[in-house]
């Protein structure tokens, strides 16, 4: 009884305190606005090689052609419907492009662009991605022990966008215990062994950190003592939020805060192996692999990536398939411009909000240049077919 008055006597402090508190602004919620212009605004566009992002979008197209005419795409329908992109899928797969020309062409006649805000706001932050190079086994010995696990048979994902219209878009992770559904493990039990012993490793490898850099990547090549190479690709995560660690060691007075990048935080780590496994557990974050057969890592949309050419974005906002032009600094090239045409293919736990990208580079030493040290700021804009009115 004690302790019941004690709760109900805190409830009426707290509600009294914010009576007399001046209330905090509320913060917007991401919202996406879209603006239509025309080609001849989107700088660069004449500049760009487009034919290269042409079999990207026709694979795009493939998926968006099998969907029905009446499903709604994007926000409220933002995108429009599937109906609405059969018509320019048709004509791009029965007729591609042959030329610069040509498929400059095609994306003028059939589509305008919207600049893409976040309630108006456009300017967003751009990042890079690559397929990361490791070195493993398919058992483990003494120099391979870093296990990458599959994806455990009770981790349950759930769409709550199926049980109520208002949290469409988000999904929920975990597995059932006792007739309830519970939080899986994080980072820091899974590494301590809780999944040893279950038959769950698919490959063994020699570096837990470059096993980490593969999570955040996503998908990978896993040379084997053979000369053979595994392709690994994401299956899954435990459904803990992602914490960036660059935070961490800047909190820690590590590293600057302009300094953060994949190749710093990885020299870090290396530098200090005793703290490396504290600041990595940072991040509850834990992903699950699969063997990936084909010529690249497959994305969200079930499609292979294509480099320099495929985009990463929050799928609550932008559709799978739909072309972006991006314009964004150049990670490598300061002063200079990132200008080209992507299309909508992955999505990533780090990429949240209407004007957010990660760009897909491929695989090698340039990928992972480019890849380590893109924080770009810039602004994308959507191709969205004519039809679609505003």
């Amino acid at each position: 009884m004690t302790a019941h008055r004690r709760t109900v006597g805190s409830a009426l402090f707290l509600a009294v305190l914010a009576a007399c508190t001046p209330e905090a602004p509320t913060p917007l919620q991401d919202q996406l606005s879209l603006t239509a212009q025309s080609f001849d605004g989107l700088a660069g566009w004449r500049e760009d090689e487009l034919l290269d992002a042409v079999p990207a979008f026709a694979a795009s197209c493939r998926k968006l052609a099998n969907l029905p005419g009446d499903r709604s795409l994007g926000p409220d329908g933002a995108a429009g419907r599937a109906g609405d992109w059969h018509a320019a899928c048709r004509a791009l797969l029965e007729h591609p492009p042959s030329s610069q020309a040509a498929a400059r062409g095609f994306f003028e006649q059939w589509f305008t662009p919207y600049a893409a805000g976040n309630n108006g706001v456009r300017q967003g932050l751009f990042t890079g991605y690559y397929e990361i190079e490791l070195r493993g086994s398919r058992s483990a010995d003494g120099r391979y022990s870093v296990p990458l696990y599959r994806r455990p048979p009770d981790l349950i994902t759930a769409d709550l966008g199926e049980f109520n219209d208002r949290f469409k878009g988000e999904r929920i992770t975990g597995r059932v215990v006792s007739g309830h559904l519970k939080p899986y493990d994080d980072r820091s039990r899974i590494t301590a062994g809780a999944l040893s012993g279950r038959g769950l490793e698919l490959l063994w490898v020699d570096d837990p950190i470059d096993a980490f850099f593969l999570e955040i990547q996503g998908s990978g090549r896993v040379a084997l003592p053979d000369g053979a190479v595994v392709r690994v690709g994401y299956d899954g995560q435990n459904g803990r939020p992602y914490f960036p660690i660059g935070r961490e060691l800047i909190a820690r007075g590590a590293l600057e805060r302009d300094k953060v990048s994949l190749q710093t935080i990885r020299a870090w780590l290396r530098a200090h192996p005793d703290e490396a496994g504290v600041v990595m557990n940072k991040n509850p974050s834990y992903v699950f692999f699969r063997d990936l057969q084909g010529a690249g890592p497959v994305g969200a949309q079930g499609l292979t990536l294509t480099p320099g050419r495929s985009l990463a974005v929050d799928h609550r906002f932008v559709p799978y398939g739909t072309p972006v032009w991006l314009d964004a600094e150049d990670p490598l090239v300061p002063g200079q411009r990132l200008r080209r045409l992507l299309i909508a293919q992955d999505t990533g736990g780090a990429i949240r909000g209407p004007v957010r990208g990660d760009v897909f580079w491929g695989h090698g030493a340039d990928a992972e240049a480019r890849a380590g040290v893109m924080k770009s700021t810039g602004e994308y804009w959507l191709l969205l077919p004519k039809t679609v009115a505003r």
